[in-house]
């Protein structure tokens, strides 16, 4: 895979997303069996939503995989070569990190975005997706052997363990030998327990408690169109605003105009005293004093944490003591403010007027993403085709030896 062109590897990828459309019945009927059993098993609303491979979700694996291949390829790429006063010239190589695990929960269309982004960086992958998603990610997972296999490439490179014994996992990340590093995708409590085991480097992100902070002065009715997508567009990711942040100067004219279509959306708003006082009023709305936990819970539901506070340093303070350093944003119309967001807010993603659940690697043309790292070293944020590189030293020397 290491090897492997660039023409073959965009081969690869073009074959996976026609198939993906053209096998859409068959794949959807192999969904439809895990839907079924997850709901027979009484699991959460959020996790069955997750499962779903709706035309929607098929089209966009498809159009991921089509604009990795449009790419340019960064394998080989050589950078910042320089001459040295001994006449060698040095520089940095882009290569593949070598084979990686993904362990994920519920989304079978990660199976798809873990093989078109290892097929991209020429790498290989070993999968293990949840027994929630067994059927989805087994015919995923044959779809893309047979597309690697026709385009000239090892059908091996992505592999899908085929048990759902918990013990698999176990085995997979105490083997530094043979994988080079662990990506989890999924609850908390997978991600804690693979940090804690692992033998192998981690790359990973606990939760999403996003948050978007409404600042004096801002375009109030852009406010409330933003605020309402980052929360209600979809419940379930790990980058839907999980907590809203009002400054004191707007609060009283913003709060009860997004009340109002959380309330109709049947959104729970937990609340400090001065924002419940100013969502009494709502009608409809349901309110509940928020505790110190809510302003650390990521809710994946229709519940949402508001405070109100005093201005741009508060709501800095307030995020980068609570948030998990996923994303944040800040509506507002003035500059100084928004610049000082950016620099000032300790999170992996950083948006000025827009949605936090555009926190994602389709979204920032990265073609897919492998997860959210949260970690300062090696990927942060979004991790596409680039996250999954390494860099070596390359030395050019025409006879040089050190004196």
């Amino acid at each position: 895979m290491a090897k492997a062109s660039a023409q073959r590897k965009a081969s690869a990828l073009r074959l996976i997303a026609q198939r993906l459309r053209e096998q859409r019945p068959a794949l959807q009927a192999a969904n439809a069996e895990d839907i079924k059993a997850a709901q027979m098993a009484g699991l959460p609303v959020p996790m069955v939503d997750r499962l779903k491979l709706s035309d929607a979700a098929l089209e966009t694996c498809a159009q991921g995989c089509e604009q990795l291949a449009s790419m340019a390829d960064v394998i080989g790429e050589i950078s910042g070569m320089t001459e040295q006063p001994s006449g060698i010239r040095v520089g940095q190589m882009r290569v593949p990190i070598g084979v990686f695990g993904m362990i994920y929960e519920s989304r079978p269309n990660v199976t798809i975005e873990a093989a078109s982004l290892a097929i991209k960086s020429g790498n290989a992958v070993i999968l293990r997706g949840g027994s929630e998603a067994f059927h989805s990610n087994q015919a995923l997972a044959q779809l893309v052997s047979q597309a690697l296999s026709d385009a000239g490439l090892p059908a091996a490179a992505v592999q899908l363990i085929g048990t759902t014994d918990r013990a698999a996992v176990g085995q997979l990340i105490a083997m530094p030998e043979y994988v080079d590093v662990i990506i989890p995708r999924g609850g908390k409590g997978l991600i804690e327990r693979i940090s804690a085991e692992a033998k192998v480097p981690v790359i990973k992100h606990l939760d999403g408690n996003c948050h978007t902070y409404v600042d004096d002065p801002c375009d109030i009715a852009q406010a409330v169109v933003i605020a309402d997508n980052a929360k209600t567009q979809k419940y379930s990711p790990c980058n839907a605003t999980e907590s809203l942040l009002v400054a004191r100067g707007v609060a009283a004219e913003f709060l009860p105009k997004i009340g109002a279509i959380y309330a109709q959306k049947g959104v729970e708003m937990r609340c400090c005293p001065e924002a419940k006082t100013l969502l009494a009023s709502v009608e409809g709305a349901t309110l509940k004093d928020a505790t110190e936990d809510d302003w650390y819970a990521e809710y994946l539901a229709p519940i949402i944490a508001i405070k109100v506070v005093d201005g741009l340093d508060a709501a800095m303070a307030h995020i980068n003591h609570y948030s998990s350093h996923h994303t944040e944003a800040i509506l507002t119309t003035n500059h100084v403010h928004a610049q000082r967001f950016l620099r000032e807010v300790d999170s992996s993603s950083v948006i000025v007027n827009a949605s936090t659940r555009f926190a994602d690697g389709f979204e920032y043309g990265l073609g897919a993403e492998i997860g959210i790292s949260t970690d300062k070293f090696h990927a942060r944020g979004p991790v596409g085709v680039l996250g999954l590189t390494s860099l070596k030293y390359v030395v050019l020397g025409q006879g040089e030896i050190r004196q």
